[in-house]
């Protein structure tokens, strides 16, 4: 059989935590399928979570924005660093759809790259963007720079209408430019285990505690005042990270990620396991609370225009509070999470099985 190519913005791990689960699911649906990966996202999440063989090339295939950190990005720097990317699209598409045809890709999905859907064009394959945003959306945000780069929006429009279609997800903006639009429902990682199961693997309070989990992706937060937590006494916290905190006061437990994999486990089992999440909002960690029922504790994120739309949704799908970042920073946690723990039922509880039905939509192409 072909291969299906899939290019993932390598913006944060919701884009590649999400395409993930829809390649596990192609793979159980056509296992004789290749996957071709497009992506600077952290190998180590692509091989500890993505179950068929793959090949992977990391090259970037698209710029996302510029982080300062989790809470912080550089709006300026990113549309410099756009329109250097774009100013040699025509070029990038070549050298990728060359790639396409060597491996006998029939099918190409993107999350949501344009180079993706303008090396499919040229390489005769057809294209899906399977996303909550589009980027041209995203950069039309940092108007007061684009001046220094009037092309960047439309050669991203354009690109994207060389597209077949938008599978598109909940909480979503832009896709202005598609023809074609199928709403999808939720893609999201569910939990394989129990909740006191996960806490006695990873030796965490079983019974009469109270656990919250600081989220915060590949960013991270560096300023957090964890001795000054407030909450402490009601509540235990769970950090994760590959370096441990320099001072970690009773009632907060570090883990370091590798051994949550190690132990049979993985990250979805951690926030199914625990009360709270504590984070910025994002797709992959929303979707991940809904699906496991897990409150969650907000904070801003910069300008960023999805947080907008995420914030507005949230409520119709999970408990959620808001922290302000100087809260967050200084250990002042408690009001929130107490908030988020104690507020009604969501209204709704819409459906997480989005990566199997896009897997039968793609078995279908193919």
């Amino acid at each position: 059989m072909s291969a299906i190519a899939f290019y993932i913005s390598g913006h944060g791990f919701g884009h590649a935590s999400r395409q993930i689960q829809i390649i596990n699911a192609v793979a159980a649906r056509l296992p004789a399928v290749q996957i071709f990966l497009r992506t600077s996202a952290a190998r180590w999440l692509l091989d500890r979570t993505i179950t068929p063989p793959f090949i992977v090339d990391p090259e970037p295939c698209d710029i996302g924005v510029v982080q300062i950190d989790s809470l912080r990005l550089d709006a300026g720097a990113t549309i410099e660093q756009a329109r250097e990317f774009y100013r040699t699209f025509g070029e990038r598409a070549e050298i990728e759809a060359a790639k396409l045809r060597a491996r006998d890709v029939a099918l190409v999905i993107s999350d949501a790259p344009p180079l993706a859907s303008a090396a499919a064009a040229a390489a005769g394959v057809p294209s899906i963007v399977v996303s909550n945003f589009t980027w041209d959306w995203i950069y039309e945000e940092y108007r007061e720079h684009l001046s220094s780069a009037p092309e960047l929006i439309p050669t991203i429009q354009e690109a994207y209408r060389h597209a077949r279609a938008a599978w598109r997800l909940p909480m979503h903006g832009g896709f202005e430019t598609f023809q074609t639009i199928v709403d999808v429902p939720f893609v999201a990682r569910h939990a394989r285990h129990e909740r006191l199961e996960t806490r006695t693997r990873l030796g965490l309070p079983a019974t009469g505690r109270r656990l919250a989990l600081l989220s915060f992706g590949g960013y991270g937060v560096s300023d957090l005042d964890l001795p000054s937590l407030d909450c402490l006494d009601m509540w235990e916290v769970v950090v994760t990270g590959t370096t441990a905190p320099g001072s970690i006061p009773r009632g907060v437990h570090f883990i370091y990620e590798q051994d949550i994999y190690d132990r049979g486990l993985r990250y979805e089992d951690l926030v199914h396991s625990v009360d709270a999440v504590v984070t910025k909002p994002g797709y992959g960690i929303i979707s991940e609370c809904i699906a496991n029922e897990t409150a969650i504790v907000y904070t801003s994120r910069g300008r960023f225009p999805e947080y907008d739309v995420l914030v507005r949704e949230m409520p119709r799908y999970l408990r959620s509070a808001y922290i302000h970042q100087d809260c967050l920073r200084a250990g002042q946690w408690r009001a929130a999470l107490n908030a988020a723990s104690s507020a009604p039922a969501p209204p709704e509880h819409p459906r997480t099985d989005g990566a199997a039905v896009i897997a039968e939509m793609i078995a279908a192409i193919m």
